[in-house]
């Protein structure tokens, strides 16, 4: 039997960019409005849903919490949209990705956020369950709506586990 346990690792942009988009308000501001009372930083997604009729949507999804050590057994895709991630609470959560490895995930890797991270998943990513470290666990999505299949699964035959460092 191989090793099958993920180490969970903090979320960086640089790490997380082959996957996504790292969503934080970080450094100074692009703009200033409001007044001089209010910091815009500026477009930091990169939203792409494709088919005829396809809109961006907001939706919010309320999760229970998941604990460590986190068994792996689905991981899902969205082929015509990308699909964001936006906690409404300071809480941490993880974030599961993997690589496509001939139309299904790879080896897949894992990060915790910080408080005040979100996440984009591009379009066609392979992606893990929202993973909530806490229960009632708040979040606005952004993501395609319309027609057409845009979900696709994957279960493992043998789950992975994620693990603290």
């Amino acid at each position: 039997m191989s090793d099958r346990r993920i180490v969970l690792q903090p979320l960086t942009a640089e790490s997380f960019a082959p996957f996504g988009d790292v969503l934080e308000a970080v450094g100074e501001p692009d703009n200033i409005i409001n007044a001089g009372l209010c910091g815009r930083f500026h477009d930091l997604a990169n939203l792409d849903f494709t088919g005829e009729g396809a809109r961006a949507g907001i939706s919010l999804f309320r999760s229970k919490a998941h604990t460590l050590p986190y068994t792996l057994d689905l991981m899902e895709r969205h082929p015509l949209g990308s699909q964001a991630f936006l906690p409404m609470s300071a809480d941490p959560f993880m974030v599961i990705v993997a690589a496509d490895d001939s139309g299904k995930p790879g080896t897949p890797l894992a990060f915790l956020t910080r408080p005040g991270q979100g996440v984009n998943y591009h379009r066609d990513t392979w992606h893990g369950v929202l993973t909530p470290l806490v229960d009632d666990a708040l979040f606005a999505v952004v993501d395609r709506i319309g027609d057409g299949g845009n979900l696709e699964e994957h279960t493992f035959k043998e789950a992975w586990l994620v693990v603290q460092p």
